[in-house]
This record gives structure tokens, sequence and C-alpha cells, in this order.
């Protein structure tokens, strides 16, 4: 099997966590460490670029996965937020690109920056698109209300809903925020559920909820990061260099 069907069979099992890098150095971290398919973060990828999330075109976005998908041998999902474009067929031609690129999946989004979450019809027009041009690519539909100011689970439930008619192969809500909302949601819909993780949540409590896939967003972008920052704070301000003893011996991962 390709890399995209090899993700679609993941789907089909066991639930499974899906972490995400930010760069192809964490992708291959993560790949060894025994995880059967990684996903990329949008706001992730951004911080390496210095920027913000969504402030990132679709031609860099094509480059960062071809770089991360290159680097492992495990199925990658990329993060393709609106699709770099509010028309229906540029949710289609990000897609068509990111499978060009080598990724096994990918997630368009109903928010778009600058405008807001798409009125439902709309939306759901844009996920029709990217599955059509889909093929064996895994295509991710995201419901953004929960992160996006509109806790309205009745209105997120009707979206997945509707961009699962469209084609979706998967749905994803992200922000819900407890096992009950997980629960409703994937009650409601047949096709895999994607589940952005939460600390206080453990694995098992999500799955049992119902879901068959557990992201964690730029979480461990963060993570990574405060160990940074905290590590730069001693040399700084107290000359104290023994947090770099911490380090990990890199040539044991790449």
């Amino acid at each position: 099997m390709g890399k995209a069907e090899t993700f679609q069979a993941l789907h089909e099992g066991d639930p499974f966590v899906i972490p995400n890098p930010w760069d192809a150095g964490s992708a291959k971290v993560l790949a060894k460490l025994g995880f059967k398919a990684l996903a990329t973060t949008s706001s992730g990828f951004a911080f390496t670029l210095g920027r913000r999330d969504g402030d990132v075109t679709l031609e860099e976005v094509i480059e960062h996965t071809r770089a991360v998908a290159g680097a492992v041998d495990v199925p990658v999902s990329v993060d393709l937020e609106h699709g770099y474009g509010s028309r229906p067929e540029d949710a289609a031609r990000a897609v068509a690109a990111a499978a060009e690129a080598g990724a096994a999946g990918g997630s368009i989004e109903d928010f778009e920056p600058g405008s807001g979450i798409y009125d439902a019809g709309r939306a759901t027009e844009r996920i029709a698109a990217a599955a059509e041009a889909a093929g064996a690519f895994v295509l991710t539909a995201r419901a953004e209300n929960h992160i996006r100011g509109n806790p309205d689970l009745g209105d997120t439930i009707a979206r997945l809903q509707a961009y699962e008619r469209a084609g979706a192969d998967v749905l994803y809500a992200p922000g819900l925020a407890t096992v009950e909302e997980i629960r409703a949601v994937c009650d409601a819909v047949e096709k895999p559920v994607n589940v952005l993780a939460r600390p206080n949540l453990t694995f098992a409590e999500i799955t049992s909820a119902g879901a068959q896939r557990v992201s964690v967003g730029g979480a461990l972008t963060w993570v990574a990061a405060a160990g940074l920052v905290s590590a730069a704070k001693r040399i700084r301000d107290d000359g104290d260099f023994s947090a770099l003893g911490a380090g990990v011996k890199i040539g044991e991962w790449l």
C-alpha cells in the first residue's frame, strides 16, 4: 500500500495518537518513537519561520510538506488551514498540491482569518470540492466553532454531518472540552473523528467516548519552546548552564 492507503487503514483499526511535528527533525524523532502517523501543525510551522499562525503561504506549506513527508516512512497529514483561498477551488488546489508533495492526508477548516467562520453552505461546498480532488488522500474536515468563539455544539455537529455527506474521510472539531462533548460528536456521525488532546483528559477517556484519532496540535512545539525559554533564562539570569546537560544525543534520533 502507498502512504495514503496505509493512513486510511489506520482509521479502520484501533484508535491512535497522531502527534504534530513542527519540522523534519521533530518528525524523525516522533517516527522513531513508534508513532504510526504524523500531522503537521500550522502554528508550529509558522513559529519556525518567526511568524504567527495563519501568516504563511500555500507555497511555503507545500515546501514544508515535502520536507516533513520526505523525512519519514510513516504517513503525514498536513494542516492546510482554510486552503489558502476562500473559493471551493482553492481548497481543492491545496489538497492536490499537498498530495503531490507526498502527504497522505490533510485538513481543511471552515474559518478564514479576517472573515471568520464560513456559513455552513459555503463551508460544505469547499469540503465537497476538496473531496473531489482528494483521491486516496485522507481528507479531514474541520469545524472551527469551539476555538473561534462559537461553542455551539449543535451547530458544530450539523456542520460535521454536512461535511461527512460532502465526502470528508475524517471529521474534526478542535476545542471539544469534555468527554460528553466528544461522545455527542462521535455518536452523531459515521466517519472517524479526530479529537484535539487536552491536558486534563487521557487517551483512554477520549477514545472511550468514540474518538478514532487524537492529535496534539501545536502543543508539542510549545513544550519544546518552554524548555528553550527555561534554559535560556537560567543562562541569562544566573549564568547557570546546567540545563544544557539535559539535551538528547541527537545521533540517536537522526
